[in-house]
């Protein structure tokens, strides 16, 4: 299987909402970078609805979207998480999370009505969000001499590479961002280029 150097996320929060029977389920959707970020989120939203009777979510993670988490915060096991994970999964959405704040209405929906709520909700905040598609990129750092400016600017400037950082000094190193399917051309490049050092960073 070719790699897939593209993934899905959103650009920015999104909201939907739904309604069944008197409950009302509010969907918020995030982008993230990492797992840490849910606390806070979660947290925020808690203290932003601390009426609402649970505050369920799922996310996925990293460009291969292997990375997931899901917590029914006290809804019946699957009927919750799962439904909001299901649909980042069917959207193939990745670093995201979804956060349902449900208001409970009295009359309880059973497990085919929650299930089916948590999914509409955040399928209308996904419908309200704006997704777009990346690249996967390997992010490297090339360390050279200050003579060999000229062709190190060349080969970034024809691979069309993004620059993130750069310092010049008598030793120079300049940090880019390289699409995961250029990565083997670019380092072959490099690798002619006499006394030049690249060093693999972390991917994006």
């Amino acid at each position: 299987m070719l790699f897939d150097d593209t993934y899905k996320t959103i650009v920015s929060a999104a909201e939907g909402v739904f309604r069944d029977r008197g409950s009302k389920f509010l969907a918020f959707a995030y982008p993230i970078q990492s797992d840490s970020q849910i606390k806070e989120i979660v947290a925020k939203l808690k203290t932003e609805h601390p009426k609402a009777n649970h505050h369920c979510w799922a996310m996925r993670l990293t460009v291969d979207r292997s990375v997931f988490k899901l917590n029914d915060d006290g809804e019946p096991s699957g009927t919750a998480g799962r439904p909001i994970l299901n649909t980042l999964l069917s959207k193939d959405l990745t670093n995201i999370l979804v956060v349902v704040v449900r208001y409970f209405g009295g009359t309880l929906l059973g497990v085919p009505g929650l299930i089916n709520a948590y999914k509409v909700a955040t399928e209308e905040a996904l419908a309200a969000a704006q997704i777009i598609e990346k690249t996967v990129n390997d992010i490297y750092t090339i360390s050279f001499d200050y003579l060999q400016m000229n062709d190190i600017m060349r080969l970034i400037k024809d691979a069309d590479l993004q620059i993130i950082e750069q310092q010049f000094d008598n030793d120079c190193s300049i940090q880019v961002s390289i699409r995961k399917t250029q990565v083997n051309m670019v380092l072959a490049k490099l690798d002619k280029l006499t006394g030049v050092k690249v060093k693999y960073d972390h991917s994006l």
